[in-house]
């Protein structure tokens, strides 16, 4: 995956249609390109943010993280790619169905 661009991979993540929390996606993303540190994370975290800002990512959900699953006192947020989000994704070489 370290090849792959981080925000392909994390589009590709979201195209099983399902919402997924923020931090879910970010840890899968450090664990996958061997990314660990706070800076690591909290930059994912923004590529996730802009994806959505784009219009390829729709929130679904927000709360606040009480246990510090993420950052304690930050609020997560669930996603869900969107249909542009589905046509983006087809185009950056992995097959969308």
């Amino acid at each position: 995956m370290a090849n792959r661009p981080i925000k392909f991979r994390i589009l590709e993540l979201f195209s099983d249609e399902q919402s997924h929390w923020n931090y879910e996606i970010v840890q899968k993303i450090q664990k996958e390109y061997n990314q660990m540190g706070d800076f690591q994370r909290d930059s994912i975290n923004f590529d996730i943010i802009e994806l959505a800002s784009g219009g390829m990512l729709k929130d679904t959900e927000t709360k606040v993280d009480e246990e510090g699953i993420y950052k304690k006192g930050f609020l997560l947020h669930k996603y869900v790619i969107t249909d542009f989000g589905k046509v983006r994704a087809s185009n950056v070489c992995f097959v969308y169905v």
